[in-house]
């Protein structure tokens, strides 16, 4: 059995986990006593529902998904760029480090405060998306391709084998494991820096605008009702997303 199957069964949720953490969170709000500290599930749900019927709902889905997604997407495929590029010119890479480092090391809300100066709250998830995913894929790409297995290498260049079936063949097998490695974690970074952003910025008609709002109105079934929004459409693009990477990386394989 390969690691990523292991993963994957790993990752598999049961349904009996949820319902016992189900029933923690129900004898937690049971026991607290005051929704406005603790929603019991069947009023998050119940608000859930009633969000679900409105147009603001889904509008703010739409603005949030887009654009965090967006930030995503930009951030993988300039990291790839990045990395391409620093794994064939060694100044590249020197001049790389100080960018990956900073980001890194800045506490993400620093960030959001200092793009908030510069620029409108509208475009802010898609940046501090971008921020947090190019360095995630970044590195994982740059050491695929240093990991690449030499002697393969050098047999291609002795039968001669065109660049393009090198970098099929040889390149995108050796670098995909990193590669996915690197999705997987940097989507679930992009939802969390994306909305943490909208949360401070507040442009209307995000998802974090409206969690702000349940926060200043103490609405404690709308919290979590949201939480739950995004939880549930950052989990349903995550698998979706993976499985279409895997097949696409197999037909790639048959080709």
């Amino acid at each position: 059995m390969n690691s990523t199957t292991s993963t994957n069964k790993k990752r598999t949720i049961k349904l009996w986990s949820i319902i016992f953490w189900l029933l923690v969170w129900q004898g937690l709000s049971f026991y607290i006593g005051q929704e406005i500290l603790l929603a019991s599930p069947f009023s998050v749900l119940s608000r859930l529902t009633n969000l679900a019927i409105t147009l603001n709902f889904w509008t703010s889905i739409l603005f949030s998904l887009s654009r965090i997604l967006t930030g995503f997407f930009l951030a993988t495929f300039t990291g790839i760029i990045f990395a391409t590029l620093a794994s064939r010119f060694r100044f590249i890479e020197q001049l790389l480090v100080p960018l990956i480092l900073f980001v890194n090391a800045t506490p993400v809300a620093s960030i959001i405060i200092l793009l908030l100066i510069w620029f409108s709250s509208q475009p802010l998830s898609i940046i501090i998306s971008f921020l947090m995913v190019l360095p995630i894929v970044y590195t994982n790409v740059l050491s695929g391709i240093k990991s690449t297995d030499t002697k393969l290498l050098e047999m291609a260049q002795v039968f001669e084998i065109p660049m393009g079936k090198r970098i099929l063949y040889i390149y995108i097998s050796q670098i995909f494991p990193f590669f996915k490695a690197a999705c997987l974690v940097g989507l679930g970074i992009s939802w969390k820096s994306g909305i943490a952003a909208e949360v401070i910025g507040i442009p209307r008609g995000s998802i974090g605008a409206n969690l702000h709002q349940a926060r200043i109105f103490l609405a404690t079934s709308d919290l979590f009702a949201w939480t739950m929004t995004i939880i549930i459409i950052s989990t349903l693009f995550e698998r979706i997303f993976m499985f279409l990477l895997t097949q696409a990386m197999n037909r790639l394989e048959r080709v």
